[in-house]
């Protein structure tokens, strides 16, 4: 083997480990998070949890990702211990899905329809193919489905090269004796393992050996401890993951770990026995691109239907392995905003929006208690409301820091407009929980001071109090909801809104002139009226920004006046916000 050839061999290990990259990459972006989603759903049963693992781990091909988002789902408190041992056996099962596809490069014959099916003739068109829709196509998912085209002639091309490099290896007595040391058990499981840790993908170096099966002859002696060997090398990445994770997450890495090990010895010491009782003479057959599929099938499925009725016992022997107490007595929220997830875009998306709308639900709870306070101050309550609007501070800094992670990430079109959209609403969420404690700062004034307003200026506050809180309540479910509909009726109270503060403050200043009232009350009228009118106008905001993001685009301040400039459906609105919301 010359420079030339190494060379060779790892030009076509660079293509094949990055058109398996790109081709995965673009069936996470077309399945657009949705994967992950189902993934994340609460199985009760087990084999619901296998055949969720199986189907998503053959979606995304790759196993190693299903089991570092179990991780991230078990640290994060969206799923526990015993809920990922299935689904990991699963996935187990569906990245065999890769290996099958690679395996059509061993199809031989000179009939028109088996060349068809050779790779060599179908992958210059599917690159092609996919150039296409990858420059052309304005869909994004038509982009997307480009994108798994192009990586998986990639693929091929590598894997081709590969097997073109290491052809001359044939009848090459060096190499041959290599292969015959692999084929002993230990040493073949070793280096299959090491090989597989280094690139992290079980996937791929199942189908490097094809790559090499397809020029070398590769017995199954040494096929299938490799194989054995590779199976467990792949449960590097989850281990590497759980590093800094909590106890549980440690324990689902430990389990992939157990389910792989445990598989590969009762298989070996199983097959050998066998084989040294009775012999099996395909054991110095050439193994080749589908032999090696087999064989990676057939393991994952013995192993699988050995263990998975005891599933408990494995989930057992993980939590006596990592000794730990209960972990997270006290939920955090925020543990759903996982690192690992950085790498599903459209989940870790899903994630952020989640926390944004609970976030709007807690100023939505300040601004309740608030202006309950100024019918009767409670220093409780006061604290509580302090509370939560210190707590509206924490989600939009974890929440934006986290935003601006995923930003670093190629996303969606989609995702894109969603993170815009979370961005442009976290400070108008953030906002109202202050101004929900100026409303509660002027209450504890008015409560320390000893004074009260009159009775018409309770009556007039109670009404914008009302208005305010409703306002707020169809923000919160437009923007929960992605609702255009709702959200256009925002606008129309906001304008209600408007008006209730001039004429409560003109009340105001005809009750002043006639002494019903005093300056020092007028002054904490008129910051209840600011902050009333500042939380509208920020509702405002949040509706304008559903709407325009719903419209391909982000001209808030244009639709706003747009929309103020009236018409029929705003102008029935408005009187009918007006009518409910009326004063004298």
């Amino acid at each position: 083997m010359d420079i030339f050839t190494i060379l060779a061999l790892i030009g076509g290990l660079t293509l094949f480990l990055y058109g398996m990259d790109l081709m995965g990459d673009g069936l996470k972006k077309l399945a657009g998070g949705k994967m992950e989603s189902i993934l994340a759903r609460l199985t009760e049963k087990k084999w619901k949890g296998f055949l969720l693992g199986l189907v998503v781990t053959a979606v995304i091909q790759s196993s190693s990702a299903t089991t570092v988002m179990l991780v991230g789902f078990v640290n994060s408190g969206i799923m526990k211990l015993g809920q990922t041992i299935s689904i990991i056996m699963g996935a187990n099962i569906g990245t065999t899905v890769t290996a099958w596809l690679l395996s059509t490069a061993d199809i031989k014959g000179t009939a028109i329809l088996l060349r068809l099916l050779k790779p060599e003739s179908f992958t210059p068109v599917l690159a092609g193919v996919g150039l296409l829709m990858t420059m052309m196509a304005k869909n994004e998912k038509k982009r997307n489905t480009g994108t798994i085209l192009m990586g998986f002639a990639i693929l091929m091309f590598g894997m081709e090269a590969m097997s073109g490099a290491v052809e001359g290896l044939r009848d090459n007595e060096t190499f041959t004796g290599l292969l015959t040391m692999f084929s002993n058990p230990i040493m073949g499981i070793l280096v299959g393992t090491i090989f597989t840790a280094v690139i992290q993908s079980s996937s791929a170096s199942v189908g490097v050996l094809q790559a090499l099966s397809l020029s070398c002859i590769i017995p199954y002696s040494t096929a299938i401890p490799v194989i054995l060997g590779q199976n467990i090398g792949t449960t590097i990445t989850p281990v590497i993951s759980s590093i800094s994770g909590n106890t549980d997450s440690k324990r689902v890495a430990l389990a992939c770990v157990y389910i792989k090990m445990i598989g590969v010895i009762v298989v070996t010491v199983a097959f050998y026995l066998l084989h040294a009782a009775i012999g099996f003479d395909f054991m110095e057959q050439r193994a080749g691109a589908l032999g090696v599929a087999v064989v990676h099938t057939l393991f994952n499925i013995f192993s699988t239907v050995i263990l998975f009725p005891f599933c408990n016992a494995i989930e057992k022997i993980t939590v006596k392995s990592i000794k730990g107490k209960q972990e997270k007595e006290e939920i955090d929220v925020f543990a759903t905003l996982d690192d690992r997830f950085l790498a599903m875009p459209s989940f870790a998306v899903e994630k952020c929006k989640e926390l944004v709308c609970d976030m709007a639900y807690l100023s939505a709870d300040a601004l309740k208690k608030a202006a309950g306070l100024l019918d009767h101050f409670d220093e409780a309550l006061f604290e509580e409301v302090q509370r939560l609007e210190e707590n509206t501070d924490k989600y939009e800094d974890k929440t934006s820091t986290y935003l601006v992670k995923i930003a670093e990430h190629q996303m969606s079109a989609k995702d894109s407009k969603a993170v815009t959209e979370i961005l442009h609403c976290i400070g108008d969420i953030e906002r109202i929980s202050d101004h929900a404690l100026n409303i509660a700062e002027v209450a504890k004034e008015v409560y320390d001071k000893q004074v009260a307003f009159s009775d018409k200026a309770k009556a007039d506050i109670a009404i914008i109090a009302s208005a305010a809180q409703e306002i707020l309540d169809i923000s919160i479910k437009a923007l929960v909801n992605d609702d255009v509909e709702i959200a256009k009726t925002v606008e129309p109270l906001e304008q209600v809104i408007d008006r209730l503060k001039r004429k409560i403050k003109s009340g105001h200043i005809s009750r002043l002139r006639h002494g019903d009232c005093t300056m020092e009350l007028g002054f904490m009228l008129s910051d209840l009226l600011t902050n009333y009118g500042r939380i509208s106008d920020h509702c405002s905001n949040i509706a304008a920004c559903v709407i325009e993001i719903a419209n391909d685009s982000f001209e808030v301040h244009e639709y706003l006046n747009q929309v103020k400039a009236g018409g029929p459906e705003f102008d029935e609105m408005y009187q009918a916000y007006k009518k409910k919301f009326y004063m004298e």
